[in-house]
């Protein structure tokens, strides 16, 4: 008997005698699937594997779905990682987004002090682990109420490497994945509950690589040209230009190769910068002129420049009429709550904190409901421009944690993660089911998106036609 014929069968004796009778209730089945999806959040800790090369992450969330009588579809949008799986028939089509990898360097043991379990190693300080577990046990409760009400919709579960950095959304996004979908679900670890409509900041990104000419630095300095020159003047031009850019622009770089040792003029020397704003548009605006800054650094050292766009994200587009919804519905379940372990594993993950910024027991609760302007940048933002889109957090992480800390890593490898993670898969279901039994939702949304994109949008992908950069982690 296959997983699905199981649950099904459970379901049947269940809802024969049971308060739900005559109809499945979605939060029943979600409840079917907390252990396995606790299994895979946890493998999924373990093997904190990086953008674009998470192939046992992906097998494992496929694997769990193929035996739950998921198609999939493996290797989508020239990504070896990504996949589809879709289960149902007729419309409305429903996608859930599955995320999995994780960052570098952020190795944690789920304890509430520093201790990397293998120095310099990944570890999900995003939560991604989370991320994809809640999403494909969603998708499996959900095709079971489809299955126990005989109800026609389609859920499609995409399976969306490397955020982190990667891209991978867009690439998706790109590709045509979601041309067939009515609306989109996603969520994401936090330190709290929300279902606020937000956005982000468009990015995009770029090495540029200088080039020059290697000589003794000591005996022949006037022999060579140093691209490590050629780098700092262009940090120097980039870092002048921040005066003269709008005050809600970000732009961060880190040099990735500054030479080989200081007796060798530099042949070669990188830097990576990213560069943020709410608009696609001054983002676009903004990379041009970071790139003339380059082309200027290049012609002053008498060295050569390229530059390789790395990843490019639209901002998110908010739907509020979606956002009510999930709002309605995390109000209704409510927030998390800390047994007598939890919270002292909270107190000492506290303790480590400068400043929190939330209380320990604002866990228990859910925020209110208010547009928040985010400056980080995600690439749900590509997706949320061509279908309605909605998005939320639970309190996977202690209050006060920020992401990409190994306080959320520790968190994120215990009961407190999967509490938060729990919390989401109720959601993301219970909102899949009140959209597809109320079809004017999905049209209310459609409409407003089409409002916001403006009579004149044409999709663009700011990387450009580049291919995925499968090796960028590498």
């Amino acid at each position: 008997m296959t997983v699905r014929k199981l649950l099904f069968a459970v379901s049947l004796l269940f809802f024969a005698t049971g308060p739900y009778a005559y109809a499945a209730d979605v939060l029943d089945f979600v409840e079917t699937e907390r252990q396995a999806s606790t299994d895979i959040a946890d493998t999924l800790w373990q093997l904190a594997e990086l953008g674009y090369l998470e192939q046992n992450s992906s097998s494992t969330l496929q694997n769990y779905l193929a035996e739950r009588e998921f198609t999939i579809e493996q290797g989508v949008a020239d990504i070896p990682t990504a996949f589809v799986a879709k289960y149902g028939r007729g419309g409305p089509t429903i996608a859930l987004l599955a995320e999995f990898d994780a960052l570098p360097g952020l190795s944690q043991a789920a304890v509430p002090t520093r201790l990397a379990e293998k120095e310099g190693a990944p570890g999900h300080a995003c939560g991604h682990h989370l991320f994809g577990a809640a999403s494909v046990a969603a998708a499996s409760a959900l095709a079971s109420w489809l299955d126990a009400n005989g109800v026609e919709a389609t859920i499609k579960l995409v399976g969306t490497p490397a955020e982190e950095g990667g891209s991978g959304k867009v690439y998706l996004a790109r590709a045509g994945v979601f041309d067939d979908v009515d609306v989109v679900l996603h969520w994401h670890p936090s330190d709290r509950n929300s279902a606020s409509p937000s956005s982000s900041t468009a990015n995009k990104s770029g090495r540029f690589t200088f080039r020059g000419r290697a000589a003794h630095a000591a005996s022949a300095p006037d022999r060579g040209r140093s691209a490590l020159d050629g780098v700092e003047a262009m940090n120097y031009m980039v870092n002048l230009m921040r005066e003269h850019v709008p005050q809600t622009a970000r732009i961060h770089y880190v040099i990735t190769d500054g030479g080989d040792a200081p007796n060798i003029v530099p042949e070669e020397a990188q830097v990576y910068y990213y560069v943020r704003h709410p608009k696609p548009s001054q983002v676009v605006s903004l990379f041009k002129r970071v790139v003339k800054a380059a082309d200027a650094a290049a012609m002053g050292t008498e060295t050569a420049v390229s530059v390789e766009v790395m990843h490019g994200n639209y901002p998110v587009m908010p739907n509020h009429t979606l956002a009510q919804v999930v709002h309605d519905n995390m109000l209704g379940l409510g927030g998390i709550r800390y047994d007598e372990a939890e919270q002292a594993f909270a107190e000492k993950i506290q303790a480590s904190f400068q400043i929190p910024r939330l209380p320990l027991g604002s866990e228990r609760q859910v925020q209110p409901y208010v547009f928040r302007q985010g400056m980080g940048s995600t690439d749900v933002g590509d997706v949320s421009w061509l279908v309605p889109t909605v998005g939320f957090t639970t309190a996977t992480w202690v209050p006060g944690t920020s992401a990409h800390s190994w306080q959320a890593v520790a968190a994120g490898g215990m009961s407190i993660g999967h509490k938060g993670m729990h919390l989401a898969t109720k959601l993301l279901a219970q909102t899949a089911v009140d959209l597809i039994e109320r079809p004017t939702l999905i049209a209310a949304a459609t409409e407003e998106l089409k409002r916001s994109q403006g009579p004149d949008f044409k999709y663009s992908a700011l990387l450009g036609d580049r291919l995925p950069p499968l090796d960028y982690r590498r």
